[in-house]
């Protein structure tokens, strides 16, 4: 733990010594291109009275609120129900394989190409930023997942069937357990997927939220609250992204999920 904290220290430390170098070598219009002073001075306006000219009256505190609030929804959606539907598909291929076309079809189509469309049928607030959300979210879970439990050691479904097991119970306890490391590593990619386009939704069909607050601080042609504003998305998706690590490492050691797939393995 210190030495991972060691690390982003030292990063950070480097990172502001770049920055203040380039700026004091370029001779930059600061409102072009801020120092990393002015960017903290934007900082502590955000957080104590929020952005000087703003069409909210919310600080940061209040829009990063927002923002995690239509975040975790929308995550959490897409993370449930892309593993229920991921594991029942996977365990009834030709089923998938009616469905994987339009999967396949849909899938490519970037989420905030819905947004016009969200935001017809649902207004402007806090829905399109969910729904986009969950678009981003749902699509890398529910296909790996599929694509997980088709690669499952059929010796343990063989097993599971000689003795009986129901194919709901061989789902929780040996199907489920086999294919958590590749859930998990789906859950991450869409952490960062969701996240990212969380901001994005937020600068079209939302009245608050950071990523409203991004083309807030552009309107008002603040680049120093801008880069504020872009640093703190940046953290929070780091800290998003470290506490995903740190519950993937108490479940398995907790319930132990992930040992059938590496007994396979040995």
């Amino acid at each position: 733990m210190f030495r991972t904290l060691k690390h982003v220290a030292v990063s950070f430390i480097i990172l502001i010594a770049v920055w203040q170098t380039a700026v004091t070598v370029s001779r930059v219009n600061p409102a072009l291109f801020p120092s990393p002073h002015n960017v903290v001075s934007a900082f502590l306006e955000l957080c104590s009275t929020g952005l000087r000219g703003s069409t909210s009256n919310k600080n940061l505190f209040g829009h990063i609120g927002v923002s995690m609030v239509r975040f975790f929804l929308g995550y959490l959606i897409a993370a449930v129900s892309g593993v229920i539907f991921g594991l029942v598909l996977g365990i009834f291929p030709k089923i998938f394989a009616y469905i994987n076309p339009i999967l396949q079809m849909i899938r490519p189509i970037a989420p905030i190409a819905w947004l016009p469309f969200i935001v017809l049928w649902f207004g402007i607030g806090d829905l399109p930023a969910v729904i986009i959300i969950f678009i981003a979210g749902f699509f890398p879970v529910l296909l790996s997942t599929v694509a997980a439990v088709k690669h499952v050691d059929a010796t343990y479904l063989k097993v599971a069937q000689n003795f009986g097991i129901s194919r709901g119970k061989s789902l929780v306890k040996i199907i489920f357990p086999a294919v958590f490391p590749q859930i998990m590593n789906s859950l991450h990619l869409a952490l960062g997927t969701s996240w990212i386009f969380l901001v994005s939704g937020e600068m079209v069909g939302a009245q608050s939220g950071l990523g409203f607050l991004v083309m807030d601080a552009k309107n008002c042609i603040r680049s120093d609250a801008l880069l504020a504003v872009m640093i703190t998305i940046g953290v929070i998706g780091f800290l998003l992204d470290t506490a995903m690590n740190s519950l993937e490492k108490w479940v398995r050691s907790r319930f132990g999920l992930g040992v059938t797939a590496n007994a396979g393995k040995a």
